[in-house]
């Protein structure tokens, strides 16, 4: 079984650097940049040495956990906050640094709010019209109609913001973002007023209308599921750092950082041993080494974690593995257990609701033929 090899004190990832760029992300030209950029309130490091490049096109997301300073990292880039160190470019041109700050209002950026932040006595058309400075009157009101179709809209020009859905307000406040047609487009917990359901579908919805605008946007969010139907490029933050920049793929399956590894989707750690460089051995069998994907290497005798998500793991009558029923959550289509291994370690997996068993039952399982990632202790 192969396994991709990372190490968390890698020169390109770390806990206290946390710079990881994917090689074929460099190869594309960068429209925004980010650069060391720290921020400090009160001597006290908000974020510290991030840098990150986003290619025009691209949809960017910064996810996180509470304070981490995501939506710190927002502001800086709109132009509400100062960086202490480093610099933000956009299109090559420098927006902040420690010598010089561009003014918000002259950054050509669009923004949408958590609270969408519609004026209440105005329209839609009148919102979406607010910020067309410059064209003529039917121009104005022409691109204004262009954008509240595209965004979905039709028949709801005259409409009052309280007459209005919660995901209806996010589209006029989308609309409003791209009429002036943004450099850069930056969205603040777009989707978090809404419920689940909604939330899943207007974000597959804003991904699209974003797109075909050809606009560059990034976000931020606590949601991975948004995260994942979102971006192009994701961002993990934690503990002040940029602790990975990569597609949401690679963010999933190849993690640079434990703390990664753990946060993003669901998952396990079970222990290995390196039998050789390219060879680990665990409860549930050895692992052989793929080249393809490693970051440094490990040596023999060296103890590891391997990450093991819930869909890694199978039922098979014939394998000599068992594992004990320790809890289980009903999904409809599937059942997400959580199963003990003889020597104590637990792991989840994912089943087909077909597979009901009890607590305490043991069952034989297996891990699937795919690749592993595996954190040097």
């Amino acid at each position: 079984m192969p396994i991709s090899l990372v190490n968390r004190h890698n020169s390109n990832i770390s806990d206290n650097s946390s710079n990881y760029i994917n090689a074929e992300d460099t190869l594309q030209q960068a429209f925004l940049s980010l650069t060391n950029v720290s921020i400090r309130f009160g001597g006290v490091d908000v974020l510290s040495s991030v840098s990150f490049d986003l290619a025009r096109g691209d949809i960017g997301c910064l996810l996180g956990p509470s304070g981490c300073g995501k939506t710190t990292l927002l502001r800086a880039i709109a132009g509400f906050e100062s960086v202490f160190s480093g610099s933000i470019r956009l299109n090559g041109n420098v927006l902040s640094d420690t010598n010089s700050v561009v003014a918000a209002e002259k950054r050509a950026i669009g923004m949408v709010f958590q609270d969408y932040a519609l004026f209440p006595h105005l329209s839609v058309l009148k919102n979406v019209l607010f910020g067309l400075h410059g064209l003529s009157k039917n121009e104005a009101k022409s691109r204004a109609s262009q954008l509240i179709s595209q965004v979905g809209l039709v028949n709801k020009e005259r409409s009052m913001p309280h007459e209005l859905s919660g995901g209806e307000q996010q589209r006029v406040a989308l609309a409003r973002a791209l009429a002036p047609a943004p450099t850069l487009l930056l969205l603040d917990e777009p989707f978090s007023n809404l419920d689940v359901e909604l939330r899943e579908s207007l974000s597959r919805d804003v991904r699209e209308i974003i797109k075909q605008s050809n606009t560059t946007a990034l976000m931020v969010t606590h949601d991975q599921l948004e995260a994942f139907a979102m971006a192009d490029q994701l961002g993990v933050l934690h503990h002040q750092h940029l602790q990975q920049w990569a597609s949401a793929l690679d963010v999933y399956h190849q993690p640079g950082t434990q703390f990664v590894a753990s946060f993003i989707g669901q998952g396990t750690f079970i222990n290995g041993v390196m039998e050789s460089v390219g060879q680990v051995n665990t409860m549930l069998g050895k692992f052989e080494r793929n080249l393809k994907g490693v970051y440094t290497a490990v040596t023999s005798g060296d103890v590891v974690s391997v990450l093991l998500r819930p869909d890694d793991i199978i039922c098979d009558s014939q394998s000599g593995i068992e594992a004990a029923v320790k809890s289980k959550y009903f999904r409809g289509a599937t059942f997400l257990y959580t199963l003990e291994l003889s020597n104590g370690e637990q792991l989840l997996a994912l089943l087909p609701s077909q597979h009901d068993y009890a607590i305490d039952e043991k069952i034989k399982i297996r891990p699937k033929n795919s690749s592993v990632v595996v954190f040097k202790k």
